[in-house]
């Protein structure tokens, strides 16, 4: 099984920051925290975004899938009563000459083998759909 560690350390009463062995993340965690900075809930999200690029990057030479670029669009809906992230809604971008067909089978199997993606799914309802650049 592959193991994660990180380590978050309070610099301030707005801001954390998240460090693993070789990169660190800037963390707004006051109540007023900067706004350049990921607050949790935009963390989580960017969390889940990397999952489904990373999971596009990993499926593109098993499906000999062509692509020029992807971007990710997502949307969460926090409840306040008790507080959690009640549903995240995703649009995956894709810029493709691939047919409808194959751009579903590319979904499927990003779907499929997402970490975050079917962890985040385990907690809140998470729905998404692909589409080709307009």
């Amino acid at each position: 099984m592959l193991e994660y560690r990180i380590s978050a350390q309070r610099i301030d009463p707005r801001e954390s920051v998240a460090r693993s062995e070789s990169a660190q993340v800037r963390l707004a965690t006051g109540l007023t925290g900067p706004v350049d900075a990921f607050n949790p809930a935009e963390l989580l999200l960017a969390s889940v975004a990397a999952c489904l690029i990373k999971g596009i990057e990993r499926v593109l030479h098993l499906l000999d899938f062509s692509l020029d670029g992807v971007e990710v669009i997502l949307h969460a809906v926090r409840q306040d009563d008790p507080p959690r992230i009640a549903s995240i809604d995703y649009e995956l971008v894709v810029d493709t000459e691939e047919s409808d067909q194959r751009l579903e089978l590319l979904h499927k199997n990003v779907r499929k083998y997402g970490t975050i993606s079917n962890t985040v799914a385990l907690a809140t309802r998470l729905d998404g759909v692909i589409r080709r650049t307009s």
